[in-house]
């Protein structure tokens, strides 16, 4: 996985593909030997420029919330970068886009992953994220509540009609993915019989490359422009109206467009993921599913014990420093990049006793630090994740529909052939195939 590459730093600083087969196939176990090694690393994938990752949970968190680290390279000053010493380029590159256009991104779709929130810095982050914020906060979680147990409730008894002949049912598709992606959907307001093919591009983003993503990419920028004009003309309920007003006022064309493709894939996929993750490890690990079983009200700590365990994302959006600065020893150049490693943080022995063992109560109790509720699976700082409120209580419903719905739900293969999904840069399971056994009675 590593080679030396000495870079003028005490120790010399390692280099890691990231794209190995060890990182790929157990990042938890690859990035804990590294994280043991040294707090920072330099990571390659092809086509993208050498980059810094941090594995170490306080390393991690200060990446996430430290002002002199900026999501948007554009933000950083690049007056005199060219004196820098070593520095090929006037200018540090975009390592996100990047990675995209190595997976496939056409080039003119480019401009939309650099409007999106997710790029967004200072004043602009706060503009964008302002207009969807509403829609994400606790009360307004809450008052979608009674509306998430019901299509979870239908969803899990619908479970049968998708059952093969020998009565296994795969549970991505037909439970973790319908439910978050029908609530994002419907928050939108986008028309549910354009529900589907959402889904379907989403999937392409979900993969990470592959064929089909180029096609992906320009379908849903078009649809995404078609249902702008649509509630322009007609508002409806649902964000889509919201976002329609603001589009050439408060938001760009281009700013509207990529909103919304952020909404519908960061709203439904992540927590998809950790829905089908979270039942695996459940069924994985029958003392913790049994302590779930006898008191629901583990549930809201369960699902962040799963978000630090097995939570969807490995590392997350590259960070870019505004000035020379130290982190974990090292000098970090201006205009370099570091990527937070959320699989190496919420692994971390420095914060959590015995990291490596799933224990559905954890999140009940302090950290070694004091923390409630520490782990880094939504991230930290401004950036931590929008829909972090709205994730957390899908998962918490989805967990009690489906182990109140099915008291004999199992896993219908052995833990070693539940397949992970093509995407290195996601922990996500291809499929959960499991037996339902028979239903409980319906409540009520």
């Amino acid at each position: 996985m590593t080679t030396a590459e000495p870079v003028g730093t005490v120790p010399p600083v390692e280099t890691v593909d990231l794209r190995a087969d060890d990182l790929i196939r157990d990042p938890f176990a690859a990035f804990a030997e590294l994280r043991e090694r040294a707090p920072l690393a330099r990571a390659t994938i092809p086509g993208v420029d050498p980059f810094w990752i941090a594995v170490r949970y306080q390393d991690v968190r200060t990446v996430l919330s430290d002002p002199r680290f900026v999501n948007n390279v554009d933000t950083v000053d690049t007056q005199d970068f060219a004196d820098l010493p070593d520095t090929p380029a006037p200018a540090p590159a975009h390592r996100t886009e990047q990675v995209w256009r190595a997976r496939g991104m056409p080039p003119e779709c480019a401009q939309y992953l650099r409007a999106g929130v997710f790029d967004a810095d200072g004043a602009r982050h706060r503009r964008m994220r302002g207009l969807v914020h509403p829609a994400f906060t606790a009360g307004a979680v809450e008052r979608l509540r009674p509306r998430l147990e019901r299509l979870a409730e239908e969803y899990a008894r619908a479970l049968p009609e998708h059952a093969d002949p020998d009565g296994v049912v795969d549970l991505v598709a037909h439970f973790a993915y319908p439910l978050p992606v029908t609530v994002i959907c419907e928050l939108l307001g986008i028309p549910e019989t354009d529900r589907p093919q959402w889904r379907r591009w989403s999937s392409y983003l979900g993969r990470g490359a592959g064929p089909g993503l180029d096609e992906a990419l320009h379908a849903m920028v078009a649809a995404a422009r078609e249902l702008i004009e649509r509630r322009r003309a007609e508002p409806a309920e649902g964000l889509l109206s919201q976002l329609a007003a603001a589009d050439g006022d408060t938001l760009d064309p281009v700013e509207t467009v990529s909103l919304i493709l952020n909404l519908v894939v960061a709203g439904h996929e992540t927590t998809a993921t950790l829905i089908g993750n979270g039942t695996a490890a459940l069924l994985t690990h029958p003392e913790q599913l049994a302590l779930v079983r006898a008191d629901p009200g583990l549930l809201p700590a369960a699902v962040d014990e799963l978000m630090r365990w097995c939570g969807p994302t490995i590392g997350g959006v590259p960070r870019y420093a505004t000035e020379d600065l130290t982190l974990a020893g090292t000098l970090i150049r201006k205009g370099e990049a570091v990527m937070p490693i959320l699989a190496g943080a919420n692994h971390d022995p420095r914060v959590y006793a015995e990291p490596e063992r799933l224990d559905v109560c954890r999140a009940s109790a302090p950290d070694r630090a004091g923390h409630r509720d520490a782990h880094l699976g939504f991230g930290h700082g401004a950036h931590r994740c929008l829909g972090a409120v709205l994730a957390h209580e899908e998962a918490v419903v989805a967990f009690g529909a489906l182990l109140r719905t099915y008291p004999q739900l199992a896993l219908a293969v052995g833990p070693e052939a539940v397949e992970r999904g093509p995407n290195p840069a996601a922990w996500h399971l291809a499929a959960v195939p499991v037996r339902l056994g028979p239903q409980a009675p319906a409540a009520g």
